[in-house]
């Protein structure tokens, strides 16, 4: 047995532990089919980016629980890999050559693209590194990217299988464009947020009549592109000008009045400006009624030539003139200020157009039905279920999906144009005729696909999808995804309703959403604040260990956490409570020899006690990890091991291991290194550093990865044992509690005297003499049936069925002794009062459980009993 280093410095072992794991590959795993396969594929961080707490946090969650199904036999396997993040590469990229006086344009689109990839294997890694330190067992023998070979080929295939079936389609329809970056982006890297604005409500005249039609607007400048007025149906106040026309303010153009049940009577006005090139909802209006579709903008947020003479001005240039001549004209009622939420790209931060556009679309329509019964049919969970909600709302108003980015930086769509004819020709490679003219020049496609397209096939396309692999044969569909409900809506469903066209299958079973790490006063850690925390700067002062385990104490699934330093030093201190104790347990079993079995009957009631302790957590420990409860679990835990097995079992064997004539040391000893062996293993997807090397220098064993897991044993429970114990315990705590009131230093000793009518509980004090006389400062333990030979001055300490006194009147103030019974009495008035109340309340007793009405009435006699001994006491003391 190799001895601890006398202070825990996780520096010193840290990565050397994870070196060990990776050169003994415990990560890798292959297909063995006597083993069950449990999976796991990381949400991929982008290339771009580095580590974030809420990367640790996501990625922790997942270590622990590979590492428990690995422990407990699975063929455990946790497939990393990287995002190619087209957008911020891109940008990354664009910006360096910017430095060097390099135009994108002028160093064309191959010269770009192997400046990329060059970006890429300089700095791409950079994230993979970061979740090593934290101590991620992934089989990097697996890792993967976006846009490497099989996945590049499992993007190309589906593109081409759904674009056969009818489901991709080039077409003009809303969708989100960066005038910054002049792409399309998708939904998810929109970021909405609340920006003071206002409502400026304008009179649109009613053709051939002195009256006016009032609307309400944040963006005036679009109306320039109005195709209609809207009101509601049922709206009675409007009825009468439904089919009439209205002359479009500034423009001058008759535009429709037309009724749909989309308008909101309430909101505003009442009546909305339907303008379908640049607003997703007006689009839909619009096709409904067939109303023309007219885009005002360019690229760049500038009125294009449908804005007539405002062509060229900038959206909020041309708002503000606008609004200067809407005002000159009397036609603009007022200006209300507004508060709303403004979508905006996440990556450069401007405000996103909602701008129609020729894209590549993806149907959803029928692409989301089994993706929806997959929720309804419990063939996908998620934890917490609230986000079924959230799920399905999504999906059942889902519209079709925008994939293509005017990018270099990713998936080239394998579209084709003839540049005789124009024919759209979707293929693996660029076709040598025609199919339509007989042409044979062609053009591919300028655009690459949206980022989240690949993602969308990641739990199969990383297992080799297209081709039928025994891998995936093995291992898909995958067990549990973890990701946090910020990108739910995205992510998840695209993987789901992929996973169910290109397999046939749900991808996983679970969903485990986890919340934001915020900062201490509940803030989400953003640049713009400066209150982000960096994980590499907390584990390189206080060790992966402390920062994983800070991460997952209190966390509940779907619930935000707030990060406090404070915990994390907490949780570094339970680590260094865990070193010590096993320093000072391993230094003991040095000395003397240890069984490698124990026989039961050879064992103290103390011994006993833990043992059922420590074989109870490991059966609520592994019920509370299969529900995904892992801050449940890991405060059980640290209960455990902090309170019942440091601060009591260790204490309580002391005198034992100290005395060499004590015919029970060696069970002592078995005891504390079966406990402690057990208590890292349940410990260890939690910690696994300090629980490594802990194990390993106790026990010799090649590696506590691949040791198993600790299972429920029926010959390890002792509940007479665990009752005794803790009648016990809560004897030490009243008398620590005694002396702590009369501000009694642990030095000074006293007689112990106990006293109960009950043989049992006597006989229980009697076997535990050695341990219970240190833990309660004693100078000598009497067991007796009454109060024979106790003084009057003595000081009392109560517990069920028995009484403590403790002789020592020269060190004890009696008034404060007489003062603290009658509070003590006190305070079992009110006890007894209240249970009195509820056992005497006939509503009480017909609607309560049993259990419950039997429950209340063991604390009516538990109280009554100490009511007893208090006013006893009390008598002899007040004369």
């Amino acid at each position: 047995m190799k001895e601890l280093a006398k202070t825990y410095d996780p520096k010193q072992m840290e990565d050397r532990i994870y070196g060990e794991w990776l050169e003994k590959k415990y990560f890798h795993a292959e297909v063995d089919r006597s083993k069950k396969p449990f999976t796991i594929v990381m949400p991929p961080p982008n290339i771009t980016g580095k580590l974030h707490m809420g990367h640790a946090l996501d990625n922790t969650l997942q270590d622990i629980l590979i590492r428990y199904k690995r422990m407990q036999g699975y063929n455990a396997l946790w497939i990393p890999g990287t995002d190619h993040a087209s957008i911020s590469t891109e940008v990354k990229v664009i910006n360096q050559l910017k430095s060097e006086g390099i135009d994108k344009n002028e160093l064309g689109r191959e010269g770009f693209l192997k400046r990329t990839w060059e970006w890429r294997e300089e700095y791409g890694r950079t994230i993979v590194d970061q979740l090593k330190k934290i101590g991620s067992s992934c089989d990097w023998d697996r890792e993967r990217f976006t846009m490497d070979e099989g996945c590049s080929k499992a993007v190309q295939e589906v593109f081409l299988r759904l674009h056969k079936k009818g489901y991709i389609y080039k077409g003009s329809r809303i969708i989100n464009w960066c005038p910054v970056c002049k792409t399309s982006i998708s939904d998810a890297e929109v970021e909405h947020e609340e920006q003071a604005g206002h409502f400026w409500h304008i009179n649109y005249p009613i053709k051939g009549s002195d009256k006016f039609v009032e609307i309400a607007t944040t963006r005036p400048e679009t109306l320039l592109g109005d195709s209609a007025l809207a009101v509601n149906p049922d709206d009675e106040r409007y009825k009468d000008i439904v089919g009439k026309t209205v002359i479009l303010p500034l423009v001058g153009r008759e535009i429709p009045v037309i009724a749909d049940a989309y308008v909101d009577k309430e909101f505003g006005t009442g009546v909305v400006k339907i303008t379908p090139a640049h607003d997703p909802n007006d689009f839909e209006v619009g096709r409904r009624h067939n109303l023309p579709e007219i885009n005002i903008m360019n690229d760049d947020a500038t009125i294009n030539e449908n804005g007539g003479k405002y062509a060229g001005m900038d959206r909020y240039e041309a708002r503000k003139v606008m609004v200067e001549e809407l005002k000159e004209q009397g036609l603009l009622v007022k200006v209300v200020d507004h508060v709303h939420n403004v979508g905006t790209h996440d990556r450069c931060g401007t405000t996103v157009e909602p701008m129609i556009k020729q894209q590549w679309f993806v149907k959803m329509e029928e692409m989301a039905k089994p993706a929806i019964e997959a929720v309804k049919n419990g063939d996908l969970t998620f934890v917490p279920e609230r986000f079924d909600k959230t799920y399905l709302h999504w999906l059942e108003n889902i519209r079709d999906w925008c994939i293509s980015r005017q990018l270099w930086w990713g998936h080239r769509i394998p579209a084709y144009y003839c540049d005789d004819c124009g024919e759209i020709v979707v293929d693996r490679e660029m076709p040598k005729v025609c199919p339509k003219c007989g042409g044979t020049h062609f053009t591919q496609d300028p655009d690459t696909l949206d980022t989240w397209f690949s993602s969308a096939l990641w739990p199969f396309s990383t297992l080799g999808w297209p081709e039928n692999t025994e891998d995936l044969d093995y291992f898909y569909p995958t067990d549990v995804l973890v990701t946090g409900y910020d990108i739910i809506f995205f992510w998840v469903i695209r993987m789901v309703f992929s996973g169910y066209e290109q397999t046939g299958k749900c991808p996983f079973h679970h969903v485990l959403i986890h919340g934001l790490v915020r900062d201490s006063l509940g803030r989400k850690m953003s640049k713009s604040l400066g209150n982000g925390i960096d994980p590499l700067e907390i584990i390189d002062q206080y060790g992966a260990d402390a920062l994983r385990f800070t991460l997952v104490t209190g966390n509940a699934p779907g619930n935000d956490m707030r990060f406090y330093m404070e915990r994390v030093e907490a949780s570094r201190n339970f680590a260094n409570k865990i070193w010590n104790a096993s320093r000072f347990i391993m230094m003991n079993i040095e000395k003397a020899e240890v069984p490698e079995a124990m026989d039961p009957s050879e064992l103290t009631g103390a011994d006993k006690w833990i043992l059922s302790k420590v074989n109870t957590l490991a059966q609520d420990v592994t019920a509370n990890m299969d529900k995904f409860e892992l801050g449940i679990a890991v405060q059980k835990l640290y209960d455990f091991i902090w309170e019942e097995f440091c601060d009591w079992y260790i204490e309580m064997v002391k005198p034992r291991l100290y005395n060499e004539e004590d015919q029970t040391k060696a069970a002592a000893l078995w005891t504390l290194k079966t406990v402690l062996t057990n208590a890292l293993k349940l410990l260890h997807p939690y910690m696994p550093f300090i629980t490594e090397e802990i194990y390993r220098n106790l026990t010799g064993e090649e590696s506590i990865m691949i040791s198993a897991w600790p299972e429920f044993k029926e010959e390890w429970s002792f509940e007479k044992e665990e009752t005794e114990v803790e009648l016990l315990k809560e004897a030490v705590r009243s008398i620590r509690n005694v002396r702590s009131s009369m501000n009694v230093p642990p030095s000074k000793k006293a007689h112990v005297i106990v006293v109960s009518e009950k043989p049992e509980v006597r006989a229980v004090f009697e076997g535990s003499k050695s341990f219970f006389g240190t833990l309660s400062y004693a100078s000598q333990v009497t067991v007796q049936a009454d109060k024979t030979g106790i003084g009057e001055d003595a000081v009392s300490a109560l517990i069920p069925d028995a009484a403590v006194y403790m002789p020592f009147a020269e060190l004890v103030d009696l008034d404060k002794e007489i003062e603290r019974l009658k509070k003590e009495e006190e305070r079992l008035t009110k006890e007894l009062a209240r249970v009195n109340g509820m056992l005497s309340n006939e509503k009480f007793i017909s609607k309560a459980p049993q259990s419950k009405i039997d429950e209340e009435k063991e604390k009516l006699e538990k109280y009554t009993q100490m009511m007893n001994q208090v006013k006893e006491h009390l008598n002899a003391l007040v004369k």
